[in-house]
């Protein structure tokens, strides 16, 4: 009888290998080559398919890897610039209660032109005055610098969202340590209209540090930001007529503020002067346009002159956000952010 008849389970004589009959030994039976993946080699295999499509097709692959490249870049520009905007405005809104004039929206800047000196009440339309410098000594000129003030207090009176600031520095040596903005907020008091529209009394303020008309702008927008804890939303610039393509083109292009939201309210020069301002505004405007920022050569120097205290400058302390183009000296439009463009 055969005992293994019934026996249907197989029985392995060997394990499962490879046997080697004349040792006597078991063998390990080797792996299959596709029986797993090998990251180092399907790295190596796409390199040795990149080496060989750069042998056989190289501009095609340095155009791809080209256009690969600066969509990268773009990426991370985009979100560098989305993250900046995020951290900025992120502190533009912290601690708002901290300013006082945080629910105002509009900026209304009258630039300053020279000091007020006298210490009588009724005499703020006479040239004796102010300390003029010689080019501005003719008759007429005082009322010029008084158009200036009422028109600011005028529109800020019409939009009860405006902050209005009187802009001008200790620019006069002879005059003393009086600024320019004082002056025209002392006018305005004298002459009590800030009595008749009570309202704008208390959103008149100044910015008594710029040296020349570029600093009259941006150090104003820099001042509404310590003000606020924010940058304007409107701008309206109060000067002279014939310093709108100044004001309004080159010196706004130069801090990249928005042609639409961007305002010039000029008044004209004495008939007296009005000739010689405009020769003298052509000159100051070539100027401007050489040296959009007024940070080297002539308009440097004539910047200096109008510093006779050595006043030390607070800006850009109170607006970090632009300290960059606080900083910034070239012929071309400043490349940097700017939290209004």
């Amino acid at each position: 009888m055969n005992i293994f008849a019934n026996n249907t389970k197989s029985f392995n004589a060997y394990p499962r290998g490879d046997f080697d009959l004349e040792s006597g030994t078991l063998r390990r039976s080797r792996k299959s080559k596709n029986s797993s993946l090998h990251p180092f080699k399907m790295i190596k295999s796409f390199a040795n398919r990149l080496n060989y499509n750069k042998k056989l097709h190289p501009f095609l692959l340095f155009i791809i890897s080209l256009s690969f490249g600066i969509t990268i870049l773009i990426v991370l520009s985009l979100y560098e610039r989305q993250h900046r905007t995020m951290n900025d405005f992120g502190k533009l809104d912290l601690g708002s209660n901290d300013y006082p004039f945080a629910n105002l929206s509009n900026l209304v800047m009258v630039a300053g032109h020279s000091v007020y000196t006298s210490s009588s009440c009724g005499k703020v339309d006479k040239e004796d005055s102010w300390f003029l410098e010689t080019y501005q000594k003719h008759p007429g000129q005082a009322a010029t610098f008084v158009a200036h003030i009422q028109e600011g207090v005028e529109i800020v009176s019409k939009d009860d969202g405006a902050l209005l600031l009187f802009s001008g520095g200790e620019t006069r040596k002879h005059a003393g340590p009086r600024s320019e903005a004082q002056s025209y907020w002392a006018v305005a008091e004298l002459k009590g209209w800030f009595s008749n529209e009570e309202s704008v009394r208390w959103r008149a303020l100044t910015e008594e540090h710029a040296r020349d008309s570029f600093e009259n702008l941006l150090f104003s927008v820099c001042r509404f930001r310590e003000l606020t804890g924010k940058y304007p939303q409107n701008i309206t610039v109060v000067s002279y007529d014939f310093k709108e393509e100044r004001f309004a083109n080159l010196h706004r292009s130069a801090i990249g503020f928005p042609e639409s939201r961007f305002f010039y309210s000029g008044t004209p020069a004495s008939p007296s002067s009005n000739e010689a301002a405009l020769k003298g505004e052509s000159l100051v405007r070539s100027q401007f346009q050489e040296d959009p920022y007024g940070c080297k050569g002539s308009l440097w120097r004539k910047k200096r002159g109008r510093d006779p205290f050595h006043r030390s400058i607070p800006y850009p302390n109170g607006c970090p956000e632009i300290k960059d183009l606080f900083r910034y000296c070239g012929e071309a439009p400043y490349p940097g952010y700017l939290p209004w463009a």
